[in-house]
């Protein structure tokens, strides 16, 4: 029986919508790009792109006449074309598991992780392909594939790239299927680009599947530790502590008592240098005070601290006061809290990396500025990250990130001989950065770092002048830095008057000297 022209239509129609509603369907990422994928589809064609890689790269298939015989037509629709491809060259697949709750603690790679083996013969690197795992939690078969480190590093940066614009743009599947490709390529690249990658991927994961580090449950003496470590393995808080002291010195050449102000006094690595320079000036030694501030949980270190800053100035011969501040917040600290001593002491505020945090609150910044110029210091020096990690946009955010720490990491592999303890604990002091950086938002997300240029807007409007730390100043930051061994990858920079710490052509911190501004002065006489 034939069927009427109304139910030929009805079908025509129900064909119709279904075409309509599998094109709504695709993945606007890829269909901008002439690829057919259903969004529900990206994981599973994710996977298979993966499969033929590693079938592609075998030199069993790629030296004989399988792919031969072959007709490729245009793969528009991924995942059947992948399907075809794998299935014409007896490809047969080990179950991998894309479930995000198969992952492992997400903790970055060691060199000897299980997750990755060198080749003794050549140079390649073999990686896993799928979520990062736990070999004692998951018996899934092994896919090894030899690739070239250099075409890996540069995949492993656009697979990086990828996956935060997915994440910008919300498109959590491809994000989830980018992710999980980053991890397998950082487990085959060796050295700092391998490392620095794991530590994104982590930070990318954590944004993915809502796992978002908290600042609260940072152990200070935990990342104390980690400083020391980091302070140990490269020059970067050398030369912040250095720089910051040239300049005090600078401003009390003359003067008989001296009051600093450290608003982060952590170990206090900063002052026996200081204190030495002040026993042997020309003329004698001035009385040193010096006001320590740290967070609530390190009340009894800072005092341990004050105890062994006070004989080690018992045994230069410099006059030593010492007194600790702790404080829930930098923006707590009032001005009398100091107890300042204009007619007698020169005072100096000090900070080492301690106002970006203060970015994650609004008017917390003007608050801390608005209480240091109501003490009236003679200087003050300050030391930031050369970075620009708090701006709104996620993407442009990690991309700065992306390079600012790649810099860092491979300083840290620049063939200076480390203790192995202190590459790693620096590693990990850098890589907690990134993960507040990549995946904390709000208050949590603390490492706001800011540029020089955007600490001068900040100060400027606070009612400080700049002031330059002088020739002299760089040439002895410069004989530092050969001293130290920090490698021939680093140089110092002058910049209107501030100096700068650069690894290769990328600064990394910016220390700077800062003054009340005349009218301010003016206005309070």
């Amino acid at each position: 029986m034939k069927r009427s022209h109304q139910e030929t239509s009805v079908e025509e129609a129900h064909s119709m919508g279904k075409k309509l509603e599998d094109d709504n369907n695709m993945d606007e990422f890829l269909s901008a790009l002439g690829y057919k994928v259903r969004s529900s589809d990206m994981a599973d064609v994710a996977q298979k792109l993966e499969q033929l890689e590693v079938v592609l790269s075998n030199d069993d298939v790629l030296g004989s006449n399988a792919l031969n015989d072959t007709v490729h037509y245009n793969p528009s629709d991924l995942s059947s074309w992948a399907e075809t491809m794998l299935s014409e060259l007896n490809y047969y697949p080990p179950s991998l598991d894309l479930d995000p709750t198969r992952m492992c603690n997400l903790t970055p790679f060691s060199d000897d992780n299980e997750c990755s083996s060198t080749n003794s013969e050549n140079s390649s690197k073999r990686i896993r392909l799928g979520p990062w795992c736990d070999s004692s939690e998951s018996t899934r078969p092994v896919v090894m594939l030899g690739v070239d480190s250099q075409e890996t590093g540069v995949r492993l940066v656009q697979a990086l790239v990828a996956c935060a614009e997915a994440v910008q743009q919300e498109n959590l599947i491809l994000a989830d299927a980018l992710v999980k490709r980053v991890g397998s390529l950082a487990a085959s690249q060796a050295g700092a680009m391998g490392k620095v990658a794991t530590y994104f991927a982590e930070a990318l994961a954590r944004r993915i599947y809502r796992i978002r580090p908290s600042s609260a449950a940072v152990d200070p003496s935990f990342e104390e530790i980690l400083q020391m470590h980091f302070y140990e393995s490269c020059p970067n808080l050398k030369f912040a502590h250095f720089t910051a002291n040239q300049a005090i010195l600078e401003a009390v050449a003359t003067a008989r008592g001296v009051h600093v102000i450290d608003l982060g006094i952590n170990q206090g690595m900063q002052w026996p240098a200081l204190m030495q320079a002040l026993a042997l000036r020309p003329g004698g030694s001035p009385s040193f005070r010096l006001t320590g501030v740290g967070g609530p949980s390190e009340g009894d270190g800072i005092q341990q601290l004050g105890w062994k800053l006070a004989q080690l100035a018992q045994a230069i011969g410099v006059e030593f006061e010492f007194k600790g501040l702790t404080v829930e917040r930098l923006t707590d600290l009032e001005p009398e809290m100091f107890e300042t001593r204009p007619e007698s002491e020169t005072l100096v505020v000090n900070s080492v990396f301690e106002l970006h945090p203060l970015l994650a609150r609004p008017g917390s910044i003007e608050k801390l500025l608005a209480t240091v110029k109501a003490v009236k210091p003679s200087i003050v020096t300050v030391v930031e990250q050369e970075a620009n990690h708090n701006g709104v946009v996620f993407l442009e955010r990690f991309n700065e990130a992306l390079h600012y720490y790649s810099s860092l990491f491979d300083s840290l592999e620049d063939g200076v001989i480390i203790p192995s303890q202190d590459r790693v604990m620096s590693e990990v002091y850098l890589g907690r950065q990134i993960l507040n950086v990549v995946a904390a938002e709000g208050t949590d997300r603390i490492e706001r770092h800011e540029t020089l240029d955007q600490w001068r807007k900040r100060l400027g409007s606070a009612g400080f002048d700049p002031v330059s730390l002088g020739s002299d100043a760089f040439k002895q930051a410069s004989l530092l830095l050969a001293l130290s061994g920090g490698g021939d990858g680093f140089r110092v920079e002058e910049n209107d008057g501030s100096l700068m710490l650069a690894w290769q052509t990328k600064p990394l911190i910016a220390a700077s000297a800062w003054k009340v501004s005349d009218v301010t002065a003016e206005r309070r006489r």
